[in-house]
């Protein structure tokens, strides 16, 4: 909490060059004119190449990422940590990859072969219902083509999404995400419409393992406390939403997915708890753990995930 007499100053927004801007949309558009030329099975494999390239060369996010292995995995030993940490890398450069590809290849009559779906069915149906549904991921796959998909096949679903700095390149890939149906909405001020949203019946997407700073709810995630946003509980408690965790995860490092849920939180199920915010953030925090274990190499593990700490938590140096 800042002190009211001492108010840090915020640096001014840096004016962006406009001629800049565009010409990193152009150079953007090429390479994928370019990538596009080769199959999307190719491209993965050289994806993989720049992935241990980044892995090999990005010191500081190598070693954020070990450190995160090293404190959620502590029975593992160094050779899992470093082949868990570069295959994390490689699935990171994938995804863009697959952003690129998804709207070509995947249509209505040909997802099957693409995806397949498990424990799905329910969550689907209460979508359809359009009683409105909260839809939480993480950083994790490919989280990207869950809301694709739903599009595709006529859901009223919503993403929420930061806008790129580079105002051109954030357009075409909100374009992009958006050609098979679904919805964007600027995380800045999302807030406000999330009530709106919700009461029109539509199905919210979340990705909600980001650090939530000092304002965040702290619960369990891999052992350790991780500040989470407290904005899913208050939307579920506000609109008594239903909450489906699901994941996008990778088969055999093929443009192939497998598009599960892990977990449905029914109203009901927090009605009599003492403190229901905080019991919903624990909740899907744990269903995200569960479906990153099943495969870690999917998940990012360069994320300052548990970057602040509980005020009451003692400095490692003096536990």
């Amino acid at each position: 909490m800042t002190s009211p007499l001492f108010v840090k100053r915020k640096k001014p927004k840096k004016q962006r060059n406009a001629i800049l801007d565009w010409l990193g949309y152009i150079g953007l558009r090429a390479l994928v004119g370019i990538l596009q030329l080769s199959s999307v099975e190719t491209n993965l494999r050289f994806a993989r190449f720049l992935g241990r390239l980044l892995w090999k060369h990005y010191g500081r996010g190598r070693q954020r990422a070990l450190d995160n292995l090293r404190a959620s995995y502590p029975d593992k030993n160094e050779q899992w940590y470093e082949e868990t940490g570069r295959k994390s890398c490689e699935q990171l450069v994938m995804l863009a990859v697959d952003v690129i590809f998804t709207p070509r290849l995947v249509k209505k009559d040909n997802w099957k072969q693409y995806s397949r779906f498990k424990n799905a069915e329910r969550a689907k149906w209460l979508s359809k219902e359009g009683k409105g549904l909260i839809l939480v991921g993480a950083h994790y796959g490919n989280f990207e083509i869950i809301g694709y998909m739903m599009g595709l096949f006529g859901f009223n679903v919503y993403s929420i999404a930061r806008p790129l700095d580079n105002p051109y390149i954030s357009k075409y890939l909100y374009g992009v995400r958006q050609r098979a149906g679904q919805k964007i909405i600027d995380k800045k001020g999302a807030a406000e419409l999330f009530g709106k949203v919700a009461s029109s019946g539509a199905t919210l997407g979340f990705i909600a393992d980001q650090d939530a700073g000092d304002k965040g709810i702290f619960v369990d995630f891999f052992g350790r406390k991780a500040s989470t946003y407290k904005s899913i509980g208050l939307l579920a408690l506000t609109e008594n939403l239903p909450i489906v965790i699901g994941y996008a995860r990778r088969i055999d490092d093929r443009f192939f997915f497998e598009i599960g849920v892990t977990r449905i939180i029914m109203p009901e199920e927090w009605a009599n708890k003492k403190d229901p915010l905080l019991w919903i953030t624990a909740e899907y925090t744990k269903a995200i753990e569960t479906f990153v274990r099943e495969d870690p190499t999917q998940y990012w593990w360069l994320h300052r995930r548990w970057k602040h700490r509980p005020k009451n938590e003692l400095p490692v140096s003096a536990v």
